[in-house]
Parts: structure tokens; sequence; C-alpha cells
């Protein structure tokens, strides 16, 4: 039954109740303090490892109520159950608004009651200490100039010091990892810690800009230059003095990358429809959850531009290959969503145990879409596995017997890839862009690349599933 041992102080002026409670609690393995007097009880309250009182409402000439008064008042983080021999509905609620934890009933009828609410009232005090320690640390957090990437393991570590090692340099940056894997929050974080930290911090998702507005979008456009246009300055000089971080950049369009490799190599933009190039001052931060060596050798991506973005290039690991950080990130997320008045403090053991052997797909985008969806419905104290909607182990293996069948071909991953999202979301293209962390035009264009059409509406929502075509 036991989760944790901890130190707990009994207060009573029989000592037969206490070596009653002593011979109940011993053989769970709590340290145990005992008060007589009023001036133990002072005594004990220093100790800074006191997790729990067990305290008898009538104490000798003394009121228990006043005693809980100062427990709660000089340690306030440890837990008190009253113990009485009178139990009541109103000295129960009187206890309870005074800031008891539980109460007990002697002369202790129900030994196993006794045990498992000393063992609440200890976790229930860990939990939050515990929480408010994550407290302070969000805080310095987000006090602080630099954005932290959470996360222990070895593959953490190593980002870690790459990011370190690159807190004074301007250098472009490629970041490469997977959908969810917080491709964006690595280059918040070299932003933060570069110095143009004072200049603007813009973000962009290349593969959520239609083709027909990318160009415009990101070196602007002058009044009339085409229907419709009032003008705008494009992100590139909204960055200027600061980032600009080009997310799924493999997803920019052939004609509009031989202007952003211009862009990079002169500083300087030509807004549509107007004739002098203009002046930026910015350093370019590209992203992307693609090969980009392969998109070069297939002729999809524009080699020079390729070498001016790979000056620096760091590579964000899956969260399947860093299992040991999925409690750490479960409990940042847990305290990022958790709202003012819900009980949640923690998680049951076996739920950590659960969230970290899942292979986690959608990274640490779908951990935080677990944590939050379970934290809307969770009731207790404490997240369970029965809080969390997460598909079978089994499932999962039969996934990667799945994609081991397929040919090693990028060509048929993603086709397997878009025909599982549109299958899922019921023919959606919306809602199947989103699930696969890209933005609907380029949905859209890889289903017409790879030959994937979707049925009219008056048809059943499953696409066709043509050959894989060979590379």
């Amino acid at each position: 039954m036991v989760q944790g041992t901890g130190l707990v102080l009994l207060v009573d002026d029989e000592p037969p109740m206490l070596r009653a409670l002593a011979r109940i609690l011993r053989p769970d393995g709590h340290r145990l303090l005992t008060a007589e007097r009023l001036e133990q009880v002072g005594e004990a309250l220093v100790e800074p490892a006191l997790d729990a009182v067990l305290l008898d409402l009538r104490f000798g000439p003394h009121d228990g109520r006043e005693l809980l008064a100062r427990v709660k008042r000089e340690r306030p983080e440890v837990e008190v159950i009253v113990v009485t021999g009178h139990a009541s509905v109103e000295s129960a609620v009187d206890c309870m608004r005074a800031g008891a934890f539980d109460y007990v009933e002697k002369p202790f009828p129900d030994e196993p009651r006794v045990r498992l609410t000393v063992q609440r009232a200890i976790e229930r005090r860990r939990l939050v200490s515990r929480n408010h320690e994550l407290e302070r640390e969000l805080g310095a957090r987000e006090a602080g100039a630099t954005p932290t990437l959470i996360g222990a393991s070895p593959a953490m570590r190593a980002l870690q010091r790459s990011l370190a090692s690159l807190r004074h340099n301007e250098s472009t940056v490629l970041i490469q990892g997977e959908s969810g894997t917080g491709k964006e929050l690595v280059a918040a974080a070299l932003h933060a810690a570069s110095p143009r930290r004072g200049g603007p911090f813009v973000p962009v998702d290349c593969g959520a800009l239609p083709e027909s507005i990318i160009e415009s979008e990101l070196f602007g456009h002058q009044r009339g230059a085409f229907t419709g246009a009032v003008g705008a300055p494009g992100l590139f000089r909204l960055a200027s003095g600061g980032t600009l971080f080009l997310d799924e950049i493999g997803e920019i369009p052939l004609a509009v990358q031989a202007k952003l490799l211009r862009a990079l190599q002169t500083r300087e933009v030509r807004p549509l429809g107007g004739g002098a190039a203009l002046p930026v001052d910015i350093r370019v931060i590209g992203a992307t959850n693609r090969d980009l060596t392969e998109m070069v050798a297939a002729g999809r991506f524009r080699r020079d531009l390729f070498y001016r973005l790979d000056v620096v290039r760091l590579a964000l690991p899956p969260l399947r290959e860093r299992g040991e950080d999925v409690p750490l990130l479960a409990q940042h997320f847990l305290e990022k969503h958790r709202r003012p008045d819900s009980p949640v403090l923690g998680f049951e053991p076996e739920a950590l145990a659960a969230l970290a052997a899942r292979d986690w797909p959608g990274n640490v985008r779908e951990l935080e879409n677990a944590i939050e969806s379970a934290l809307a419905l969770a009731r207790g104290e404490r997240l369970s596995a029965r809080d969390f909607t997460l598909a079978p182990a089994r499932a999962a293996a039969t996934a990667r017997a799945a994609e081991e069948s397929l040919p090693l071909s990028l060509d048929a991953y993603e086709h397997a890839a878009l025909v599982r999202a549109l299958r899922e979301c019921s023919g959606d293209a919306s809602q199947a862009a989103r699930r696969l962390g890209i933005g609907r035009s380029t949905f859209y264009r890889r289903l017409a690349r790879l030959g994937v059409a979707i049925a009219r509406r008056d048809e059943p929502n499953v696409p066709n599933a043509p050959a894989h075509r060979a590379r």
C-alpha cells in the first residue's frame, strides 16, 4: 500500500493512544515522533522533514482546534489529521475549515483507513511542495531572457550545450526535426541568447502560406502591385534588427527559393511592384521536418540555398528517443495547463510509466495535448492512466510493422501518411493537415504531387491509393 514513507508526529496526552497509533503506523516504515506535552509539540514542529501530524482534539487542558491553528500557522505545508473519539459531521467540518487534511476516529476501529489517511496526507504534502518548487522554477524561466528547453536526457544535454556555444553567434542556423519536437522553441532560445535579443523574433510557417502569396508575405509589396494590394512591408523588413524564423522552409516553391537566396546573400529585398531594393538587417533561422539533402538530390530544393542555410545545423531528437524526459515534460505541461481551481497536483506512478512507454509520433506537441485533455476531465488529485485516452502498445507495434512493409522511399512514406490522415479525419483535408502539422495549402500540394485524389462530398470520403511512384 505504501508509496513512500514520511516523518509523522503523534500528539496525544494518553500514552496508550500513542502506543496504539505507533503500532498501526510502524509497519509502513514511517519515522514517528511523539508528543504528550505542549512543549514537545513545539520542539517537533521545527523538524524540516515533518510531513504530517496526528492531533487528538482532546489534548489535556488544551483546545485541539487552537493547536491545529498553531500547526497550520507555523508549518502551513504540513498536513494535520485530527484524532477524535467524538466523531461528528460538525466537528469534522470545523476541523476541515481550520485546515485539517482529514480526521480518524479512536480507538481506531478501522486500522487500514488510519494507515491510508496518513499515506494520503504524506503524498499530498510532497505533491504540494513539488508544485511550489515547479512554480518557482517556471517563474524563474519566464523572468529569464532565454527560453528553457526541458529535458535531462543525453540528447537534450547535447542540444543545450550546442545552444550555449551559439550564444554570441549570428550565423544562419538550420534546425531539423520531426513535427512537434519544438523547433520554434529552439529558434526562440537562439534569438533570446543572441546579440539580437532586443529586436523582434518573427516566426512564419512557410507551409501554411499559399504559393500565390508567399513571395509578397516574405518580401512585401507596393500598393497596386496586384489586385487588391494596399502595400505591406513583408516579414523580412518586419524582422529588421532581430531574427526571422522560417519554419518548414522545405515547403517554399522553387521560384521563391531563388529570391530567398538572393535576399540572404545581399541582405536586401525587393517588394513586389517596387523598383529599388531595400536593405534588411536580420538573422535567419530555418527549420524543416524533411531531409533537405534528399530534396536537393530530387531537384525540389536549390542546392545553393541549402548550403546558404546549412551553416550551423541542429538536430532535434524525437520524443521516442528520450523517454526519460517524458515525466519532466508531463509535469511542465500539467503546471502550464492546470487551472487555479483544479484539484490535480501530479501523476500516479503508473500513469507516468504509461506515458514514458509510448512512441509519441506527434512528439512533444502530442504529449502536451494529451496532458491538457486529461486535465480537462480529471477529478482526483493525481492523474491516473485511466485519465488518458492512449492507444494500446499493440496498436503502436502494428503501425511500426506496417511502416516496415513500405518500400524504402520517402514518397511511399509520405503517401501513406497522407492517406492515413485523410482516412482518420473522414476526408476532411483541413483537419488532416492540422494532424500532420502542416498548412492546408502544403497538404494539397503534396496530394497533387503524389497523385492522391480526394473524393467529392457526394462520394465516400476515402482517398484513392495509387501505386507508389518510383523514385
